[in-house]
């Protein structure tokens, strides 16, 4: 529900009373929903969408702040950091009214210039636990997502964010694996998540190519065979492009999910 997000990896857009029943009627759990701020819908009337389809909210993301003010919490200006902690934490309360966990993926922001890397890192640490003290106060976890090179230089691979989070004070953010990401930065997809185990909270569930699973090289077998193993019990959402159209993508996520679990 982000204009300025028109193209990206969304399957469907703007009509959130459509898709939901779109969604529903398809067998989806949940929504998760990329929301320009928490005003940008009015509670009761997702509460009453989510309950007329019989939907739970699986997370917000708060990417927006990054997509519209360009806002990180590793940015060099500190008035910025603070407006981006400050617009996380609105979309955790929002969320957490719903049961439904925050993201925090694009606003974790990169180092360059006269940010070094080990600056970077002090100041997402110190976002992260005063994020995730909040989100526990709201009887939720904090997701964070590693993401690729080419969008950052903080967090790619699992593993090595699983260490770093140890670093922190917080126990209460858990990872978002997204599955596109781990394509270009992992080794083995299956062996990352057998090897982050408890710690991932949130799962994308999308192909190599960012297009609906099963539009791509995935090999979505020892995936959910590994997401077995380590007892991931929270939801596979579908972060992809609408391609060829929202429908057919959705479609096709639910015909490649119910396969393979099937097999598994």
């Amino acid at each position: 529900m982000v204009p300025q997000a028109k193209g990206g990896p969304f399957v469907f857009w703007g009509d959130l009373a459509g898709s939901c029943a779109q969604a529903a009627e398809l067998g989806y759990a949940a929504v998760e929903l990329f929301l320009p701020d928490p005003d940008a819908v009015q509670k009761t009337q997702l509460r009453d969408l989510l309950d007329r389809h019989r939907l739970k909210l699986a997370a917000v993301g708060t990417g927006a702040g990054w997509v519209i003010h360009r806002w990180t919490l590793t940015h060099p200006n500190a008035a910025i950091r603070g407006q981006a902690k400050k617009f996380i934490a609105s979309m955790i309360d929002f969320g957490a009214d719903f049961g439904a966990p925050a993201i925090v993926g694009s606003m974790q922001g990169r180092y360059e210039n006269e940010v070094t890397r080990e600056q970077a890192f002090r100041w997402l640490g110190e976002a992260l636990n005063d994020l995730g003290a909040h989100a526990e106060s709201r009887g939720v976890p904090l997701f964070f997502e590693p993401i690729n090179r080419y969008e950052t230089n903080l967090c790619n691979r699992l593993g090595d964010t699983v260490a770093w989070l140890a670093s922190l004070h917080t126990r209460n953010v858990k990872l978002l694996a997204d599955l596109f990401h781990m394509n270009i930065e992992e080794v083995s997809i299956s062996e990352a998540l057998r090897a982050a185990g408890s710690h991932v909270g949130h799962v994308h569930f999308v192909d190599s190519n960012r297009r609906p699973a099963g539009g791509g090289h995935i090999d979505f077998t020892p995936v959910v065979a590994a997401l077995r193993e380590i007892g991931f019990a929270g939801y596979l959402s579908a972060e992809s492009f609408p391609y060829p159209d929202s429908q057919s993508a959705a479609q096709q996520t639910m015909t490649t999910f119910r396969r393979i679990a099937s097999a598994n």
